[in-house]
């Protein structure tokens, strides 16, 4: 007998021919024995309309009041599927977020988890009970509803799973499993069998969707067994382990690429302490996540020039806060620059094999792609280059990195 949790995407249970799919995949591990707990999305396009409502009933709302509308989409949802459960045979019960309660702080609409008390779940399952959990949503100290941020849901699960103590923690999905690259732009991409938690967690935080970026560090804190499965073929899906699980560790494991990016680029910044905090600063303090960074050396020893990127969506913002800052910052003239993208290489065997970085150079230039950023990491190199070229950089560095299925 095991633990399990099990996590549906809202593509899983989009409708009730769905949820009646799932029911039947649950009632499997259950009839064998195992102790699931069982984490539901909203449907598919729920939590979109759910949002659209609230952005149309006011332009700045309480997100407390926003948490509560928004997370109603999941609750739904583990009512239908208890009920469905249950018309099965199977024994279950819906939990909301405060039932559980899995605790929160008071960061409404991108809360924190502080902790799960999974005793009364663990009682139930000592009962033969499923657990259908909402997911996405918790309890804050004052026992306000809270929601985790879009894709809070993977989250959910895998808190619950390492609170547990889950034997595995399985995230059903539209896919089949985690890709060397995106299938839709190479066709020869292959599933991995497994991938180490680090791996994953570059590929979730450049562009990758499979699962969501907070997930994964949350699992590769507790080391949570992940398995990334399609909700609609039993078959095995990629195991996200640790990385003494993979005897064989290959030099690069995958290709992302993410469109959200812009490059702003400053000329003529003065070139003395503290320039960087000026500029950086306000952009923080108005929530403006900055990216990849470059600064060219000062060819007069008084000015430099500085170059790097925020999210496609912040460009405006970040304009109009550095533009308001020109007079303190003194530079020369702002770029900005939308029609890029960043294309990374992964992989834990970067580690101990030199030449990745010069391999990733040299067959992006035989292609005629200009490099215009450059960063790295211990096992990532990213590089930004013009947008029309994505489909091009990826493919040709798939192939490089022989990636290709054979």
């Amino acid at each position: 007998m095991a633990r399990i949790v099990m996590k549906y995407g809202g593509t899983s249970v989009g409708d009730l021919v769905r949820i009646r799919e799932v029911a039947q995949q649950v009632k499997i591990e259950a009839d064998a024995g195992h102790e699931v707990a069982v984490i539901v999305s909203a449907m598919s396009g729920v939590t979109n309309q759910l949002v659209d409502y609230v952005d149309h009933a006011a332009k700045l709302c309480d997100l407390r009041e926003y948490d509560v509308v928004v997370s109603s989409g999941e609750q739904v949802t583990a009512g239908l599927l208890a009920v469905v459960l249950q018309d099965i045979g199977v024994p279950a019960r819906s939990w909301l977020g405060w039932q559980i309660p899995l605790r929160t702080d008071e960061a409404h609409g991108n809360a924190r988890i502080e902790d799960v008390d999974t005793t009364d779940l663990v009682r139930r399952f000592a009962e033969g009970q499923v657990a259908v959990v909402a997911g996405f949503q918790g309890v804050d100290s004052r026992g306000r509803i809270t929601t985790l941020g879009r894709g809070g849901s993977d989250t959910s699960a895998v808190a619950l799973a390492a609170a547990l103590g889950a034997d595995r923690c399985d995230i059903y999905t539209d896919v089949d499993g985690v890709y060397t690259t995106d299938p839709r732009i190479v066709a020869k991409a292959r599933k991995l069998d497994k991938i180490t938690y680090e791996e994953m967690l570059e590929m979730a935080s450049l562009g990758a969707k499979v699962l969501q970026t907070r997930s994964v560090e949350m699992a590769m804190k507790h080391r949570v067994r992940l398995q990334v499965r399609s909700s609609f073929e039993r078959l095995p899906g990629t195991l996200v382990v640790d990385e003494d699980e993979i005897v064989e560790k290959a030099i690069v494991s995958g290709i992302a690429y993410s469109r959200d990016e812009a490059k702003v680029t400053l000329t003529n910044v003065p070139d003395r302490p503290g320039t960087a905090a000026r500029i950086f600063g306000p952009l923080a303090d108005a929530g403006i996540n900055v990216d990849m960074i470059v600064q060219n050396a000062a060819v007069d020893d008084k000015t430099t020039g500085m170059t790097f990127t925020v999210r496609k969506s912040d460009l405006d913002r970040a304009v109009v806060v550095l533009k308001d800052q020109q007079p303190d910052l003194g530079y020369g003239e702002l770029k900005a620059d939308s029609n890029v993208v960043k294309v990374s290489v992964i992989g834990v065997g970067m580690r101990s094999h030199a030449g990745v970085a010069q391999s990733m150079f040299k067959t992006l230039a035989e292609k005629g792609i200009n490099i215009q950023v450059i960063s790295t990491s211990e096992i990532k190199v990213s590089v930004l280059v013009a947008e029309e070229y994505t489909e091009l950089a990826v493919r040709s560095l798939h192939s490089a990195y022989g990636l290709d299925a054979t």
